[in-house]
């Protein structure tokens, strides 16, 4: 049978619409989740809040009962979807966050706190989308460590924006391959 321009045509053009609705699919998906792990010592010593927390300023008045919220630290992640990575916690606490995937507009993920190699709370939760979540937990120094998570998903992998890797910090927990943000003061 003779080769046609014109069906050759046919399947380069199918076959561009294929790659174009494959793109757009991979496009709607997103791959990455740009995380921010916020530590707040929460304490009453009538000092008020820190201004460095004034966009969390009204949530954590709402949420909590103290006079004094002051940022102890900050860590940021971009992190691919089923990766585990593992935030520095004063007082010797590691949390993990492991997005697990999208659920609507919610990102469904699994947290897991460690005190040393001990997991003392493991969650599994879905937060909106560019939303936040606070924990009130542990007591720490005159007061009570407040963690906020912060998740937005992204389709771009800004390489700046990588976690860098932790050999004490898995160790700490007996697991390997987690990741640990550099700390921001």
């Amino acid at each position: 049978m003779p080769f046609r321009p014109v069906t050759l045509g046919v399947v380069v053009a199918a076959l561009f619409a294929i790659a174009r609705g494959a793109d757009a699919l991979a496009q709607e998906t997103p791959g990455w989740v740009d995380l921010q792990i916020n530590c707040v010592l929460a304490t009453d010593t009538n000092e008020g809040v820190d201004v460095k927390l004034a966009d969390m300023s009204d949530r954590l008045r709402s949420l909590f009962s103290y006079t004094t919220y002051r940022l102890i630290s900050h860590q940021d992640g971009l992190i691919e979807f089923g990766t585990v990575v593992a935030f520095t916690l004063p007082g010797g606490r590691i949390l993990n966050v492991q997005p697990r995937g999208m659920v609507d507009d919610m990102i469904a993920m699994q947290l897991v706190m460690f005190q040393g190699a001990e997991p003392i709370m493991t969650t599994e939760l879905r937060l909106k989308n560019r939303g936040m979540l606070m924990v009130g937990g542990p007591r720490y120094e005159k007061g009570m460590l407040i963690v906020s998570i912060a998740a937005n998903t992204t389709r771009r992998r800004d390489k700046n924006r990588l976690p860098a890797a932790s050999a004490a910090a898995d160790t700490a927990r007996g697991q390997k391959g987690a990741q640990i943000p550099a700390a921001r003061q």
